[in-house]
């Protein structure tokens, strides 16, 4: 599965941005998607993650009230919605899929793959 963000940009504290991830590929089996983001001189880490039919979601109590995960089988999409930004989720943001073992995982070692990344930058 080949994965690809788009959304990123500038923008200032506590306006909103949407990060979008498309997969392409071996897209057919279930997988479950999650964003996970990493800042200069920090650890990757874990944001978001939904399961392959969307039951399942979990986001980072760091982001909870403020972030919503959500996918469209459809089109191959997952996106990140983010509001109320603050100046500490300046980060890369990065989508990563993994097959759908019926748990979600925060791990970033437990996801195969990985797009490039998009960079958000909040100001204060």
């Amino acid at each position: 599965v080949q994965l690809v963000e788009s959304g990123g940009g500038l923008v200032q504290a506590g306006g909103s941005l949407r990060l979008s991830c498309a997969a392409s590929g071996r897209t057919g089996a279930p997988y479950d998607m999650g964003w996970f983001r990493q800042a200069p001189g920090k650890e990757r880490e874990f944001v978001a993650a939904i399961s392959w039919s969307a039951v399942r979601a979990y986001i980072a109590d760091s982001v909870k009230g403020r972030f919503t995960i959500s996918r469209d089988n459809a089109k191959n999409t997952v996106s990140l919605q983010m509001n109320s930004l603050k100046p500490e989720d300046t980060a890369v943001y990065y989508c990563a899929a993994r097959r759908d073992l019926l748990r979600l995982a925060v791990s970033p070692t437990e996801y195969d793959n990985w797009g490039q990344g998009t960079q958000v930058t909040v100001s204060s």
